[in-house]
């Protein structure tokens, strides 16, 4: 069942529950909606993320103090490098689907393109976002347009002894293992061959109605809508089915989060791959015109039914959704009217609600504090603010 159907469900079948006390107000209004009026200023918050100590691998985040915009402008949106960026060519590149299936595939971009084409608008966010004081920009929400990989999949025919698809990114560099075996890795995620045949799933060849860059991944790149940053594969080459689970360097040694967890009195140490989103929010910016103030952000992770507010210690307050008009792998932009706000410095912190009626954790929540890596880091936002 898709996502979309699953989460319709639970929504009628809930009926109020999942957002009972948070008396949400939901507007709907256009992509745009959630730019400055004019005569509006900006407030700058106090505490702005540390300079970034690694500009060669994170070479793009997003201001969020300059969010105006539902789709995230393609020269805006988070990039990160983990190896080389590679240099390809239509007239040379080519995907291949090979491994345990029946008939191996090979396709150039062309030949994609002239498949079944579809949109989905994705909200992606680095797994690492807000887990690192120089690294709160890694997110951003834009339309993507390929050709769905599940009947790829299916015209490949995958034998019975399949059960897990790596995707094989063009990208490579030097890794050590053990302290002494140097190899030279390419970059490669994978997933259960259930997962990688969600209709969702598509080759992307295109972003925000225009070819995909370079740093995106040109020629074509994975996007699995649900699924942190680093699921959807970038400068895509070849697509394997295997019979065993993958092990590779981005699956069992990085992007693994190691929480400490109390089981029966005793502590124990878990270890999970990065995979899906989890649900999150932030505050944007807080605007002023005259002696009226007004608090911007955007909630995402997981079809959202509510946002709350809160300053400094007060009470959580409801927040107004405003709906850019995407589906529930997109982003969703919130205000909230900050009445007669005293002079000095305050606090403001998010926290969202989905259709399942799970609440976005407070910091201190044992899913969070018993984390010893900075993946997956979806605790309440707090921001500073000054008010004159």
């Amino acid at each position: 069942m898709a996502r979309s159907d699953m989460s319709r469900r639970r929504l009628l079948k809930q009926g109020g529950s999942a957002v009972a006390g948070l008396s949400v107000l939901r507007l709907a209004g256009p992509a745009h909606a959630f730019q400055t009026p004019t005569g509006d200023e900006v407030i700058p918050w106090l505490d702005p993320p540390e300079p970034n100590p690694a500009p060669e691998a994170i070479i793009q985040q997003l201001d969020w103090e300059q969010l105006t915009s539902w789709l995230t402008p393609t020269d805006q949106f988070f990039a990160i490098k983990h190896y080389n960026e590679p240099t390809l060519t239509e007239r040379d590149w080519r995907l291949e689907i090979t491994g345990q299936v029946e008939q191996p595939i090979t396709l150039t971009l062309a030949e994609l393109k002239a498949r079944a084409r579809e949109d989905v608008t994705f909200t992606m966010e680095c797994s690492g976002n807000s887990g690192l004081p120089f690294f709160t920009g890694g997110i951003g929400n834009a339309t993507w347009t390929g050709t769905p990989l599940a009947s790829l999949l299916d015209e490949a025919g995958v034998r019975d002894e399949g059960v897990e698809v790596v995707f094989w990114g063009a990208d490579a560099g030097e890794q050590t293992w053990r302290d002494e075996i140097q190899v030279t890795e390419q970059f490669a995620r994978s997933m259960s061959l259930e997962d990688a045949m969600g209709p969702e799933n598509l080759l992307v060849y295109e972003m925000n109605g225009e070819e995909l860059p370079s740093r995106h991944g040109y020629p074509l790149r994975l996007i699995a809508p649900g699924w942190y940053g680093v699921a959807n594969v970038k400068w895509l080459t070849r697509i394997e089915v295997m019979d065993r689970r993958y092990q590779g360097h981005f699956m069992a040694r990085d992007y693994v989060t190691i929480r400490e967890e109390e089981r029966d009195g005793e502590t124990v140490w878990t270890f999970t791959s990065v995979t899906r989103d989890r649900l999150k929010s932030a505050p944007a910016r807080v605007t002023r015109r005259g002696d009226q103030h007004r608090i911007m952000g955007a909630a995402w992770g997981a079809p959202i039914t509510g946002v709350e507010v809160r300053i400094d210690d007060g009470p959580w307050r409801a927040a107004t959704l405003v709906d850019g008009g995407g589906d529930e792998y997109s982003w969703v932009f919130w205000t909230f009217d900050w009445e007669s706000p005293d002079p000095g410095e305050h606090t403001v912190t998010s926290r969202a609600t989905d259709v399942d009626g799970n609440v976005q954790p407070a910091p201190d929540d044992p899913s969070l504090a018993g984390k010893a890596t900075y993946w997956e880091s979806n605790g309440h936002i707090t921001r500073r603010v000054g008010i004159e």
